[in-house]
């Protein structure tokens, strides 16, 4: 393995790790919201959490899925859920702005991460852009579905918009040989302000209206 080669495997597990704790932390807090018993909140969870990735390996053909083939990920799950169900009380008011933070950071780690990790596995950067937005969308769509809701990324102002974003800031940095670190970091970042500024400014897409 070469060392960029490394490099990069390093930056989709350290991606891959941190989306899975924030994102596993928001459904948890979700579940919470939505009256769950400690099992339930721990279903949520992991849904939320591995979905994704669980997605985004499936679809790569890689073998087994990361989440099932490492342990760590299950740590980190039950870690997050444990936090969210210890700390929910303290938070009072402060519930809702960190739910929205820890998906907007989430969504954005998860759709680096799945698109550095397409890019590796030598899928084209069309169907990888998707693969990366898949990552950060889906284990939202599994919680959501699970709570009985209408998935978030169907509904709510511009979200896999801004997965979809940050993925292609991957891409194309990646496709000019920029360093994948940078790459990484402009991707995320440039996803997390986007999801955030549409919360704050009640940005939409526009829908089709029934006549």
């Amino acid at each position: 393995m070469t060392a960029k080669a490394a490099m990069v495997r390093g930056i989709v597990r350290t991606a891959d790790i941190g989306a899975t704790f924030v994102f596993a932390a928001e459904g948890a807090l979700a579940g919470v919201a939505a009256g769950l018993d400690p099992v339930g909140l721990l279903v949520v969870a992991f849904l939320t959490g591995l979905g994704g990735g669980l997605l985004r390996d499936l679809l790569i053909a890689q073998g087994r899925p990361a989440a099932v083939a490492d342990w760590h990920y299950s740590l980190v799950v039950i870690a997050a859920a444990m936090a969210a169900w210890s700390f929910h009380g303290s938070l009072g008011k402060g519930a809702l702005p960190l739910v929205v933070a820890l998906d907007a950071a989430g969504l954005s780690l998860a759709a680096v991460a799945g698109t550095q990790k397409a890019l590796e596995y030598k899928v084209h950067p069309i169907p990888t852009i998707f693969l990366g937005t898949l990552s950060g969308v889906g284990g939202g769509a599994m919680r959501d579905l699970v709570l009985n809701e209408v998935p978030r990324v169907l509904r709510t102002d511009i979200y896999a918009v801004a997965a979809m974003v940050g993925a292609l800031i991957v891409v194309c940095g990646r496709l000019t040989r920029l360093d994948p670190r940078l790459v990484a970091v402009a991707g995320g970042c440039a996803c997390f302000a986007l999801r955030m500024a549409a919360v704050h400014f009640g940005w939409n897409l526009p829908t089709a209206l029934a006549h």
